[in-house]
């Protein structure tokens, strides 16, 4: 680009925020990251990230940090939901980081985020700030907050979220669609299931329908497990869109479903379920010098456990964009990244909602195999 670096501002301190910033500060670009919490805290509770993922993450210094607190399924498997026969069985382990060059690691997204959160200064983030918006009319970006303070910036990047401001003020109210779907999640330990087979390994149930099904994996280097199962519902009239869930009503759902899919269920003690909502591809993701990433841009349903992927790449590559001498302006970076991201992560958007990727036996490569850092950089015209 050019030869003065430009300062850059992220809203959203979540784990595209995050990495977004480590990958900034890495090719020397200054960064400052405002988050609307008022303190970093355990929230959520799962989080895949396939090798693509991880490649990512390696090159950030954080790769061991995961790899203590991860478990690592040793396959990907899919069963029918009534015989329990095997439709697909793709090996990770040992082999995927063989074939991929990092291995596939699953763990509670707190330990992610924690890693991230050491690795960055604690002076580059800023809590407790509620954006507002963001004005473009006064040349370069400023980010306006909710107490009425404001912050300029040369870059602004919106790693805000599905209800990004950032993406509202770029483009405009946006609502999501509701998918019809709704998820159940819970983790139970494995020690209470050690009876059932599989549980070192990914594992998809495929139900009758394309809106039901279980995916079950390990977490805390194998002594928990994850369990993730979605079916389909009219309607969504809760306030919010996770709340506790019924444990009778999950077990009912699945009454049907193989007794080794149906013994996962029965050692939950509590649910959490969630509305499934998506959003189309954004036609563009920038505006002057303000830019999105991650679920701001392209949120998309978990049937192919890459939202948190998808959003690392993005950081990854649009660090590498604003610190390329290829592009002759901030504009000509951002529309570089955008135009090497688009296609990608509208595919996988696609995928995802479709919801029958390795179904059967096939290539997971082009996901799994995919370097943010290597992958050519697009052209700005």
């Amino acid at each position: 680009m050019t030869t003065q670096k430009p300062h850059v501002a992220i809203c959203g301190a979540g784990i595209g925020g995050l990495t977004a910033a480590l990958a900034l500060r890495k090719h020397g670009i200054d960064v400052q990251v405002f988050e609307q919490a008022t303190r970093f805290g355990r929230v959520g509770a799962d989080i895949n990230l396939t090798p693509n993922a991880v490649r990512a993450l390696d090159e950030l210094g954080v790769g061991q940090q995961l790899r203590d607190s991860a478990a690592r399924p040793q396959f990907r498997i899919s069963r029918m939901w009534d015989t329990g026969a095997e439709t697909s069985r793709i090996e990770m382990g040992a082999s995927a980081e063989q074939r991929y060059g990092s291995p596939q690691l699953t763990l509670h997204r707190g330990d992610l985020m924690s890693a991230l959160e050491t690795e960055l200064a604690d002076d580059c983030v800023s809590l407790g700030m509620r954006m507002a918006g963001v004005d473009l009319e006064a040349g370069n970006p400023v980010i306006q907050f909710a107490d009425g303070t404001t912050y300029q910036a040369d870059i602004v990047i919106g790693a805000d979220g599905i209800h990004s401001a950032v993406r509202t003020s770029l483009f405009g109210e946006e609502v999501p669609t509701f998918t019809g779907m709704v998820a159940f999640r819970a983790v139970i330990s494995a020690a209470d299931v050690a009876g059932l087979p599989n549980l070192d390994s990914f594992t998809k149930w495929w139900g009758p329908d394309p809106e039901t099904q279980i995916v079950t994996f390990p977490l805390s280097q194998g002594k928990e497990i994850f369990v993730f199962a979605t079916c389909a519902q009219a309607e969504w009239t809760e306030e919010s869109w996770t709340a506790p869930g019924n444990i009778a009503e999950l077990n009912e759902l699945y009454r049907d479903f193989h007794p080794d899919a149906r013994g996962l269920l029965a050692a939950c003690g509590s649910v959490l379920k969630s509305a499934l909502y998506v959003r189309d591809p954004l036609p563009a993701w920038s505006r002057g010098s303000a830019v999105l990433l991650g679920d701001a841009c392209h949120p998309m349903t978990p049937f192919m456990a890459q939202g948190a992927g998808q959003a690392i790449e993005d950081a990854i590559v649009l660090a590498r964009a604003l610190d390329s001498s290829d592009y002759g302006s901030i504009y000509e970076a951002l529309s570089g990244y955008e135009k090497t991201r688009w296609d990608r992560t509208a595919q996988i958007q696609h995928g995802s909602r479709s919801n029958d990727w390795l179904k059967v036996a096939g290539n997971a490569d082009w996901v799994y195999g995919y370097d943010a850092w290597t992958a050519p950089l697009a052209s700005a015209a």
